[in-house]
């Protein structure tokens, strides 16, 4: 009996599991812990497989825009763009990359004006660098052509000037005209050619393209570029080609990756996740809580038959092996439920929650607020084996103090009155 599972204690600590002729209440007791432990578990895996979806698909958005990595020179005007691109191009992780001119500017239409980041672009090369086109509403980017000064707006901000598909606009640079009446703003007219909508309001409320030559002649960049955005085979190795790159390129130039231009916020969704993770692991730890209380019950409703198998020779860790085995069984059985039903809830929340929508006629995510009409599910492995390792853990700490007041049980003292 010294090995830590030996047949008697799995099954005595099995045949009280399943009792149910003694005391009812027990048994009550012990299936609300299972059923508790597994509720909890369920809710984990739901909530932080919904979280993952969220996150994916903001990144999702901000990658419509945002480029994988971005190399840009320390002065913002950068001379030797084709060699900074050809070396970019050159590594082996590098997908694409793609020339761009960066400015603020004041867009205007009658008495509406708005500023705007207004950003250069070629058109063949950043589709290959973004996913930009297939959040356009109008038009695409093979409609900005150089010379013919056309302008792709966010939905936001064409709605704020009050524009759509067809009229025209005014950009103001904050660069000045030296003429004899004296120095005036450098402006422009641009007919509008397209609209997008990535679903950030930062994105479809602040920025604007146009085609890279009509930016040069705006801010008389000449043949200089601001930088070179690239698109990087696996996103998550961003930060590590980014470090590569500003190694490997010729001259100083500033690279950073597409977690560099949200960083807080990114930061702040990581820190949400865990904050959320926890607060849920409460439930499983309040239905682990039950598992004390049953199996302390267990143990005064079951002190003359641990008196007795002390009397016939069972040794104290004997006893102790029966509780924890009763408890872990508890909390293996919820987390094994749990775990089952929470993957497939998870993976197929889309289709139960449009299914109560119907059902009810209810929305539980409105379009025209969060831009999205489907709540996002996606399931990580990892949170699952980490809910489930953690609520087995738990489970099995929670018999300790049972287990030891079974331990403590003095055969003579429980068989006085029996």
């Amino acid at each position: 009996m010294r090995a830590m599972f030996r047949p008697v204690s799995l099954f005595v600590g099995l045949r009280y599991t399943r009792s149910r002729r003694r005391n009812h209440f027990i048994s009550f007791i012990s299936l609300f812990s299972s059923l508790g432990i597994a509720l909890g578990v369920i809710a984990l895996i739901t909530v932080l497989s919904v979280m993952n979806g969220f996150h994916k698909e903001i990144r999702e958005r901000i990658l419509g825009m945002a480029s994988h990595g971005d190399v840009q020179a320390l002065d913002g005007r950068m001379d030797e763009w084709r060699q900074a691109m050809a070396a970019v191009r050159k590594n082996p992780r590098v997908l694409a990359a793609a020339p761009y001119i960066q400015a603020e500017a004041m867009l205007s239409h009658g008495k509406s004006v708005s500023g705007a980041l207004v950003r250069g672009v070629d058109p063949a090369l950043e589709k290959q660098v973004v996913d930009v086109e297939r959040h356009m509403l109008h038009g695409s980017l093979d409609q900005l052509a150089p010379g013919r000064y056309g302008i792709i707006l966010g939905s936001e901000l064409a709605h704020s000037l009050g524009v759509g598909v067809g009229d025209k606009v005014t950009m103001v640079v904050p660069e000045l005209n030296v003429t004899i009446a004296g120095s005036v703003p450098r402006m422009r007219r641009f007919e509008v050619v397209g609209l997008f909508e990535v679903g950030m309001h930062e994105y479809d409320s602040g920025v604007a393209m146009v085609h890279l030559r009509d930016a040069a002649r705006m801010l008389r960049m000449g043949d200089a570029v601001t930088g070179v955005r690239i698109r990087i085979r696996d996103v998550w190795q961003a930060r590590a080609v980014s470090l590569q790159l500003a190694n490997q390129l010729p001259g100083i130039y500033r690279v950073l990756n597409w977690t560099d231009y949200h960083k807080n916020f990114f930061a702040a969704l990581r820190m949400e996740k865990r904050m959320m993770g926890l607060l849920l692991f409460l439930i499983v730890l309040i239905a682990a809580f039950n598992i004390i209380t049953t199996l302390v019950m267990m143990v005064v409703d079951k002190q003359s038959d641990i008196a007795i198998m002390k009397t016939f020779g069972a040794s104290p860790g004997t006893i102790m092996r029966i509780f924890v085995v009763q408890g872990a069984t508890l909390g293996i059985v919820g987390t094994a439920v749990g775990t089952l039903l929470g993957v497939i809830l998870a993976l197929n929340l889309e289709d139960v929650v449009a299914w109560i929508e119907q059902a009810f006629g209810i929305h539980f995510i409105d379009p025209k607020v969060y831009y999205i009409s489907k709540l996002p599910s996606q399931l990580q492995w990892s949170d699952v084996g980490l809910i489930a390792g953690g609520s087995l853990l738990l489970s099995l700490l929670m018999t300790l103090y049972p287990a030891w007041r079974a331990y403590r049980t003095e055969p003579a003292e429980a068989l006085r009155y029996e």
